[in-house]
C-alpha cells in the first residue's frame, strides 16, 4: 500500500477529524486514524465510539489498503511540514514509512480490523438543509445547553422537523433558547437530541460553506453528509421536556435597547456583582434602565443609567449577568426587546432586526431573586 498526498490539504483534514478523538480513550485503537485506500481515493476516519467522522480525500495512488496510524503521533509530525508532497509506504516490519523532501519517518501501525466499524443506518428520515443555516442554528442554541450528566436530554440540542419549519432548542433550566426556520421544511415530522460534541464539530466545519448537508435520522443515530465528509452519531435517548410550556405568553411590558450599549453595560457592571451569583439588577422606569449590582462582602458596586424604550409599569428584575451577556453576545441585532410580566417571571430577549426572511430567534433567561 502506497499514496502521495500534499502536506498541508492531509493536515487541514486531519485536524478536523482529530476533534472526534478522546484525550483518554477506554480502547487503545480509538487513538487511531483508519486510513482507508481505494486507489486515488483516501477515507480516513476517527471515532470515540459515540460519534464517528470520515473525510475523503484525493490522492496519487495505484494500490489499495487499510490501516490504522496513531493520531497524535502523526498530527505532530505534519504540523511541522512546509508544504510538500509526501509518500506514505506501509513496509513488512508493521511500520508505516512517511518520506518527505528531507527524510524518513517510520510510525509503528494498528491492524485496520481493530477499528469499530461505522453504524449504518436502517430505513432513515432525510432532510436536506443548507450549511451555514445549519452552522448558524447550532451555534445560536449550543451555548444554552446543559452540563448536568443527570439531565442528559438537557445536555444536548434538540432537533424539531415538520412540514412548516425547522426548530432548534436548547435549554439548562436557566436558560433557553429557539431557533426556527420557516424557509427551510423536512418532508415528515421527526424530532431527535444531538448530543453537544458532534454539533461543535459540524459548527466549525460548516461555518462558511455554501454547501448542503444532507441528515439521515433514525430512532438511535443521526448521520450528516456534506462535501466530502460524513458524520454519524448515536443520539441522546430520552424525551425533551416540554419547553413551550415555559414560555410565558403574556408579556405587557416591553423595553427595547441598543444591543451593544446593553451588552457593554451588563459586562462592566457585573465585574463588580457578587462572585457566586453574578447577580444584576434592571430597574426600569419610563425611557430609563438602570443597572446595577453589589457584593456586599467586598464592598464593590457598580451602576449605570441608559435610555431606552419602555412601554409597561415601573419594575426591578434580577437576572445572572453570565446568562444575560451570553444570550446578547449571540445575537446579531443592532437593538433587541426585552419582554417581561413580573420580577419572578422568564424575560424574553429577541432581536428587532439582523434576521433572515423566515428565521426567529427566541432566548428566554430566568430571574434571580433580588435581596432588597
Amino acid at each position: 500500500m502506497k499514496f502521495i498526498v500534499s502536506s498541508t490539504y492531509l493536515l487541514k483534514q486531519l485536524q478536523v477529524l482529530g476533534g472526534v478523538i478522546n484525550n483518554s480513550n477506554t480502547l487503545p485503537i480509538l487513538d487511531n486514524f483508519l486510513f482507508e485506500l481505494e486507489h486515488s481515493k483516501l477515507t480516513v476516519s476517527a471515532s470515540d465510539l459515540e460519534t464517528t467522522m470520515a473525510s475523503t480525500l484525493e490522492v496519487e495512488s495505484e494500490s489499495e489498503g487499510s490501516v490504522a496510524i496513531p493520531a497524535k503521533l502523526l498530527l505532530e509530525t505534519l504540523k511541522t511540514f512546509p508544504e510538500q508532497p509526501l509518500t506514505f509506504v506501509i513496509e513488512e516490519n508493521n511500520t508505516i514509512e512517511i518520506s518527505s523532501n528531507h527524510g524518513k519517518y517510520a510510525l509503528a501501525y494498528a491492524s485496520a480490523d481493530e477499528f469499530p466499524k461505522a453504524i449504518s443506518l436502517d430505513s432513515p428520515s432525510t432532510t436536506v438543509i443548507g450549511a451555514h443555516i445549519l452552522a448558524t442554528a447550532i451555534s445560536k442554541t449550543i451555548f444554552a445547553a446543559g452540563n448536568d450528566d443527570l439531565r442528559p436530554v438537557m445536555s444536548g440540542v434538540f432537533f424539531q422537523f415538520s412540514t412548516e419549519s425547522l426548530t432548534f432548542v436548547a435549554t439548562d433550566a436557566h436558560k433557553l433558547v429557539k431557533y426556527s426556520r420557516t424557509d427551510v421544511t423536512a418532508n415528515e415530522t421527526a424530532e431527535f437530541i444531538m448530543p453537544k460534541k458532534p454539533l461543535n464539530l459540524l459548527k466549525g466545519i460548516l461555518a462558511g460553506s455554501d454547501d448542503d448537508v444532507t441528515i439521515e435520522y433514525n430512532d438511535s443515530n443521526a448521520k450528516f453528509s456534506f462535501e466530502n465528509s460524513v458524520v454519524i452519531c448515536r443520539l441522546i435517548d430520552g424525551k425533551y421536556p416540554n419547553y413551550e410550556a415555559v414560555i410565558p405568553k403574556e408579556n405587557p411590558n416591553h423595553l427595547t435597547i441598543s444591543r451593544n450599549q446593553f451588552l457593554n453595560s451588563v459586562r462592566r457592571v457585573s465585574i463588580f456583582s457578587n462572585k457566586t451569583t453574578h447577580q444584576i439588577r434592571l430597574k426600569i422606569a419610563g425611557a430609563e434602565l438602570n443597572i446595577s449590582a453589589e457584593d456586599i462582602d467586598y464592598s464593590n458596586k457598580a451602576e449605570e443609567r441608559l435610555t431606552c424604550d419602555y412601554q409597561g409599569d415601573d419594575m426591578q428584575i434580577g437576572f445572572n449577568s453570565r446568562f444575560l451577556s451570553e444570550m446578547l453576545s449571540n445575537l446579531n441585532a443592532d437593538d433587541v426587546q426585552l419582554e417581561m410580566s413580573m420580577p419572578n417571571r422568564a424575560g424574553i430577549l429577541t432581536p428587532i432586526d439582523g434576521l433572515d426572511e423566515g428565521e426567529t430567534v427566541t432566548m428566554l433567561v430566568m430571574p434571580v431573586m433580588l435581596n432588597s
